[in-house]
């Protein structure tokens, strides 16, 4: 079943915005962006039956996956249905918070093949490989731990060797060459850095902000081993509007722990 909590008199002014929260998801991120964004929106959350999303999310949306977003415009007959957690950080910022993407142009150099500002690159390469790169290999990971430890005890020792030879092999290299990809790029970030995109907090910011706090202390991702990347989800993490959003999560949930 669903339960409903309006954020705000009036969504968005002229758009009405409803997230549809998946317990154990990951939409956490997009109920940051909106509470970063200062969007009006009505939360809808639901519980999982069996591990799985209830058939009235599926109703939304045939995959039944978290994070959805519905977006209703004044006078419009129906919502349109965002899925996709990149798709819909760059929907809602490009309609409702443009101070979340970096400048796109070099100084008069607009709408010009490669005179894309350094920002920018960095903020369309880090909205996709958030989901596209990182987290195939944390999901791994995730898988890798519940054969360990739901394995039927007569056969764990051959599935520990089995995962154990998937991480050597293929894992943990994986890991290893994003984190210090991750590290470089918090080190050599434009205009002072602080973040991946520059010195202003972005939406790709944002997204990543799941997939690197999972990782935090676990799968190689150490203090020691990756100081910058490690103060920067630190940084991430005390900021207003993802401490606002796992509150909100607490308050559904009864905790937040975004380790896998």
């Amino acid at each position: 079943m669903a339960s409903s909590e309006q954020n705000g008199p009036e969504a968005s002014g002229k758009a009405k915005v409803t997230l549809y929260w998946l317990e154990k998801s990951r939409a956490q991120r997009i109920l940051w962006l909106l509470e970063e964004l200062k969007i009006d929106y009505e939360l809808k959350t639901y519980k999982r039956v069996n591990m799985l999303a209830p058939a009235e999310f599926k109703k939304i949306h045939p995959l039944g996956k978290a994070p959805l977003v519905t977006v209703q415009a004044e006078g419009a007959a129906e919502p349109i249905v965002l899925a996709e957690s990149g798709p819909i950080a760059e929907y809602l910022i490009d309609h409702f918070g443009s101070s979340l993407a970096p400048k796109r142009w070099q100084e008069g150099k607009e709408n010009q093949v490669q005179d894309e500002t350094e920002e920018y690159l960095r903020y369309r390469y880090f909205m996709h490989y958030t989901e596209g790169t990182i987290m195939p290999y944390l999901v791994t990971a995730l898988l890798l731990k519940i054969i360990r430890t739901k394995s039927p005890f007569f056969i764990r020792p051959i599935a520990n060797a089995i995962a154990g030879n998937i991480e050597s092999m293929f894992l943990n290299p994986n890991l290893e060459n994003n984190f210090g990809f991750l590290e470089s790029q918090v080190k050599s970030a434009p205009n002072g850095g602080g973040y991946l995109c520059g010195s202003k907090l972005t939406g790709a910011d944002i997204l990543m902000s799941f997939p690197l706090g999972a990782a935090k202390g676990r799968s190689g991702f150490t203090k020691d081993k990756y100081p910058a990347l490690w103060a920067y989800v630190h940084r991430l993490e005390e900021m207003d509007g993802y401490k606002k959003s796992v509150q909100k999560i607490v308050e559904f949930e009864g905790s937040y722990d975004p380790s896998l």
